[in-house]
């Protein structure tokens, strides 16, 4: 997953929210699409289109690379001339007096060695300016579509297995501008070919007519294999998907796979995609293996042909052995920018279905819209009011359901509720990781969905129950880029009863914390990440059970803190310990997508069993545990958050 633009010290799981028949539901529907736009319309049309787009986009870097191109195309026609003109004015007067002129062979040398350096410098900005370009047009869709995956909404995300957006990234991009590298070579050796044929035909119409019927020949072979090799490339790409989406699962639940020793499994699942892409890509191999080399036999069996129906034609007094030569020299020469406009073609399967799938993404809609108020920031906390807050992520499970309450600036609020009774779905709603369906979120009386882009970032944070650490230091973790002096950092780790351990690792606010941050427990990970939002200074904090796997004694110490500090944020707080809850100046019981009653934490135990039964089922003993599980069935059962 990219790194999120977040109104957060956290990022955002992709899980959360999420069910697995969505992606795979996401899944299929992109393999359907590439399935159906790979039969629709022309492949040579489609790929054109697709070099029409960098053109446009480079066009000043195509023009140096067409022109070393044509450089080099005219120069190596220009061979021939200079073969020529050397025989008949060196080589053959040579023979018949005797003697050589050595001025006329310096001259030769000099038409020679010119023509020659002429040749390379077209080759070297033929070369480079199609690398450039090809490069530099990867770069900018890259860049493309990682705007585009930080503008889309997290739904948008839930949809997409992680394995897919990277292929899209990455491999899409990578077969999107292919030919980038043959066009070059492509457009300019027309020219050498288009000087060729008005020679053919300046020595012999006829024999031009014949040689020319390889064109059409071309042609046909190049339908036939695009025909053959369109759906493999779409079915490769799609595979590429899958493979790295298996990847990306097995090592980011290596956890998982070792400790119940699914390795076996996970290699076998792997190897059985893994094995249907080498099949796939060997069989478009076959296909291309014998598209090569009949493209490479069409002009030799043009040149058989030219000179059969030449030696009849002489024979018939009706042109000259010379002409003969002449033209079927020629069309060798022809053969080679014949080879080169293949090798373009052949490149375009491929291309159009990356660019296909490329633009899926970039065209996708559900873009969050924003408005152009601004947030006042005089440091105290934000007032925030949940006004019929409604979301549904399936038509068939609602998730939240009129929900509404307040919480005044600097005040505490405690939201709690059985699993799936949607709470960290309320958490996301009041970040504006999603929108909602119905209903509105009010920061200091402005409707979220009216706040300018970023200014959302610059008041509110979340911390979320699964830290996610970047391959960093503490510093770089705690700061994510923010211009803080370690001073501000020290204290937001004091803060999170984080500076302990940190000034106990070697090196300080320079350690690195490794991939995730796996050096670190998993209760130090929850620290470091609390500190990353409170170096921000939020109005708002939000606590998405952020510290459950740290010990009671140092969450009380940490919740303290975060109340007795000078920022004065408001806090809200899922939690689940009674310790926690009881800190909280109100408490939101959520059951079921709804309010089911607010108030302080003494007045719910008092008026409301079954938060009572929830909260205290941490403290019965064992005995009593089945019997409490079964109480609670009901209340446990339902949508996921």
């Amino acid at each position: 997953m990219i790194r999120p633009v977040s109104v957060a010290g956290n990022t955002l799981s992709r899980a959360q929210g999420c069910s697995v028949m969505g992606r795979r539901q996401g899944r299929v529907a992109t393999q359907v699409r590439d399935e159906r736009a790979s039969r629709r319309g022309s492949t040579t049309r489609d790929g054109f289109a697709v070099l029409a787009v960098a053109i446009r986009r480079e066009p000043r870097i195509f023009t140096v690379s067409t022109i070393g191109s044509l450089l080099f195309g005219a120069l190596t026609v220009a061979d021939a001339w200079v073969l020529g003109w050397s025989t008949e004015h060196v080589v053959l007067p040579a023979f018949e007096h005797g003697t050589i002129d050595p001025r006329l062979l310096w001259v030769v040398l000099a038409l020679f060695l010119g023509v020659a350096i002429l040749r390379a410098v077209g080759i070297v900005a033929r070369r480079l300016g199609a690398g450039v370009m090809q490069y530099r047009m990867q770069a900018h869709t890259r860049r493309a579509v990682t705007r585009q995956y930080l503008s889309l909404p997290m739904e948008w995300h839930q949809r997409h297995p992680t394995g897919q957006l990277l292929s899209n990234a990455n491999a899409d991009v990578e077969a999107a501008w292919g030919p980038i590298a043959p066009l070059p070579m492509a457009v300019g050796t027309l020219a050498m070919m288009v000087i060729a044929i008005a020679q053919m035909f300046f020595a012999d119409l006829v024999l031009a007519l014949v040689g020319l019927l390889v064109f059409p020949a071309v042609i046909v072979a190049n339908l036939f294999y695009q025909r053959l090799a369109s759906p493999l490339m779409t079915r490769a790409q799609q595979l590429r998907a899958e493979v790295s989406e298996i990847a990306h699962e097995s090592f980011d639940g290596a956890m998982v796979v070792k400790t119940l020793g699914r390795e076996e499994e996970e290699m076998q699942r792997f190897a059985a995609k893994a094995h249907e892409l080498r099949d796939v890509n060997v069989r478009a191999g076959r296909v291309r293996a014998a598209f090569d080399p009949i493209l490479a036999a069409l002009p030799s069996f043009g040149v058989l042909v030219v000179l059969a129906v030449g030696v009849s034609r002489v024979l018939s007094g009706a042109t000259n052995a010379g002409d003969v030569v002449t033209v079927a020299y020629l069309l060798t020469i022809v053969s080679f920018p014949i080879r080169s406009i293949g090798w373009l073609l052949g490149e375009f399967p491929r291309s159009v279905v990356g660019f296909r799938r490329v633009s899926a993404v970039l065209e996708a809609t559900g873009e969050m819209q924003y408005g152009d108020r601004f947030l006042t920031r005089d440091g105290g906390g934000a007032h925030l009011v949940v006004d019929g807050l409604s979301y549904t992520y399936d038509p068939d499970q609602r998730l939240l359901d009129d929900v509404s309450f307040e919480v005044e600036p600097g005040r505490t609020v405690a939201l709690v509720g059985a699993t799936a009774s949607g709470k960290s779905t309320l958490t996301t709603l009041m970040t504006r990781l999603v929108d909602p369906d119905g209903g509105r979120v009010l920061l200091d009386g402005t409707d979220l969905r009216d706040l300018a882009r970023g200014e959302l970032a610059g008041s509110v944070a979340i911390v979320q129950q699964t830290a996610f650490l970047f391959d960093d230091t503490v510093r770089g973790n705690v700061t994510l880029g923010l211009d803080v002096s370690d001073e501000e950092v020290w204290a937001a780790l004091r803060a999170a009863q984080a500076d302990g351990f940190v000034a106990a690792l070697p090196s300080g606010l320079d350690a690195r914390l490794g991939e995730r941050g796996t050096s670190l427990s998993g209760g130090q990970r929850q620290r470091i990440s609390l500190a990353r939002a409170l170096v921000r200074r939020p109005r708002l904090l939000i606590l998405d059970d952020a510290t459950s796997a740290v010990d009671p004694e140092v969450e009380a110490r940490i919740l303290e803190a975060l109340r007795s500090g000078d920022s004065g944020a408001t806090l809200v707080v899922v939690a689940y310990r009674k310790a926690t809850i009881g800190l909280a100046d109100e408490v939101v019981h959520l059951q079921d997508g709804r309010i089911a009653d607010r108030g302080t934490h003494r007045e719910l135990l008092g008026r409301s069993p079954s938060y009572a039964r929830l909260v205290n089922a941490y403290e019965h003993p064992d005995g009593h545990l089945s019997h409490v599980s079964a109480e609670l069935s009901g209340e446990l059962a339902g949508d996921a958050q």
